[in-house]
């Protein structure tokens, strides 16, 4: 059975009071402000992309059609949304194993929109102590401006956030131009309105409280990981016992390094105490770590006293030559990984070979088979083609074998881009080949071809045909 590493599931801070995290500059906030920037890069800026003359990604529900650049996706093909979700989820169950909770600290949407919202809140109420002493205060003309300046703002960002989320299910230019001459219609608006405000409540008003309370995944972290995971750690060994003051660095040989300053505190978004352990609050964002790096440069003292660290590490165990090959030489970590690679390979292999044109052929089922001249029969199919691509096709329909079967009137069908159409096909069986085939069923398909490509048909679909006795 898998190792369960425990996890603190206190929180030290005093509920009820409001958690003002105090800004920090190093490598962790580097990179926390890299994956903000970019995936809201990406958020905001593909709807307003454009392929071959229409928006390059739309997933348009009531025309049932989901554009991804130059691929089409219909209903039919949920089986891709599937496989996306199961990757989502192995690549979290990988991370986890490696290093710990990451994904929270640095890409989850809760997260990004977090910083995004307090950055806002800076530029209007200024540092951390001066939010503070503005929450003690009472109301006048400067609390009144710099608060309301600041809600302004965080509505209108959850405005915007709301309108580029529904760009993505509503072509996006005609929703703006709709938007500026306020010609929204009642659903649209209803949808803008409900995710800006959901954008509002939880990134300006909630925040630290989803990851606290709401969000199941740091109550399970423990089972994703193991004594070799990296998590943001605080080196007991190294900063016990604490010593409370910088003046004259008067430290015994035995004291620890760690001077009680609190600072890993006071930027935590969470408000914990990395010094009590790992817990199920800490979301892995390394700021605490960049604080006392900070620190510890100040007091001549070694840096990673707070560290990505496992408890393998933290325990004294004899070290690795190769530390970070003995992190990842795991039976989980290469579960996940084996399974993650295996699914990206087959989603990948099955969505590149994924046919363009599609035939779903449906019998008439008022009349089974009727006998015309000379003893030929007749059975009458619906078929319903596809163009699951972004340029028109012009198609061919036959049936095969074609020394039993044939069509009575030739199918050539026109399909524009991710046009879907229905056809009538009449197949005809002569007389000699249906009294030697009376009462029985025979196996046949139809076929699409493309005059415009050589090569193998583009979709093949079985039927059968009835023969009377």
């Amino acid at each position: 059975m898998p190792k369960v590493i425990p996890i603190q599931p206190e929180n030290p801070w005093v509920a009820g009071e409001k958690i003002h995290a105090r800004a920090v500059t190093g490598t962790f906030a580097r990179w926390r402000w890299t994956f903000v920037w970019l995936t809201q890069a990406l958020f905001y800026g593909v709807p307003w992309l454009t392929w071959n003359a229409r928006q390059a990604v739309l997933f348009d529900l009531e025309a049932k059609r989901f554009y991804l650049f130059g691929a089409v996706l219909f209903p039919q093909d949920l089986i891709y949304l599937a496989a996306l979700l199961v990757i989502s989820a192995l690549l979290l169950f990988f991370a986890t194993a490696v290093v710990g909770r990451v994904w929270c600290g640095f890409a989850c949407p809760q997260t990004v929109y977090t910083s995004l919202f307090m950055w806002l809140e800076n530029r209007f109420e200024g540092s951390h102590q001066n939010r503070k002493r503005l929450d003690h205060a009472g109301w006048g003309p400067e609390k009144l401006l710099r608060r309301g300046g600041k809600h302004l703002a965080w509505a209108a960002f959850g405005l915007w956030t709301g309108f580029t989320f529904v760009g993505y299910f509503t072509a996006i230019r005609p929703l703006a131009a709709d938007a500026l001459s306020l010609a929204v219609g009642p659903w649209t608006g209803f949808w803008v309105l409900f995710y800006g405000l959901f954008t509002y409540l939880n990134a300006g008003l909630v925040r630290e409280k989803v990851c606290l309370h709401m969000c199941p995944y740091g109550r399970f972290q423990g089972s994703l990981m193991d004594e070799r995971t990296l998590n943001v750690a605080y080196d007991q060994r190294r900063g016990e016992p604490r010593r409370g003051t910088l003046t004259g660095d008067r430290r015994a040989p035995g004291d620890g390094h760690c001077i009680d300053c609190t600072l890993c505190v006071q930027v935590c978004p969470t408000g914990i105490d990395i010094r009590n352990g790992l817990q199920a609050a800490c979301i892995g964002c390394g700021l605490c770590i960049d604080a006392c790096d900070d620190v510890m440069g100040k007091v001549r003292a070694p840096r990673g006293l707070i560290r990505m660290a496992s408890l393998h590490e933290l325990g004294g165990a004899a070290g690795s030559p190769r530390p970070f090959l003995r992190r990842v030489w795991r039976t989980r970590v290469w579960v996940y990984g084996g399974l993650l690679g295996l699914v990206i390979a087959t989603t990948v292999a099955a969505f590149a070979t994924r046919p363009e044109v599609r035939m779903n052929v449906i019998r008439d089922r008022s009349i089974m088979a009727r006998q015309v001249d000379q003893g030929a029969v007749e059975n009458v199919y619906t078929l319903q083609l596809m163009n699951a691509s972004d340029h028109a096709r012009t198609v061919v329909v036959g049936v095969e074998p074609a020394h039993l079967v044939d069509l009575r009137h030739p199918l050539t069908a026109r399909l524009g881009p991710a046009q879907a159409t229905t056809l009538t096909a009449t197949v005809r069986m002569p007389g000699v080949e249906a009294a030697r085939h009376a009462g029985g069923v025979v196996p046949i398909h139809f076929v699409v071809v493309s005059p415009e490509a050589a090569g193998a048909p583009e979709a093949d679909e079985p039927s059968t045909f009835l023969v009377p006795r």
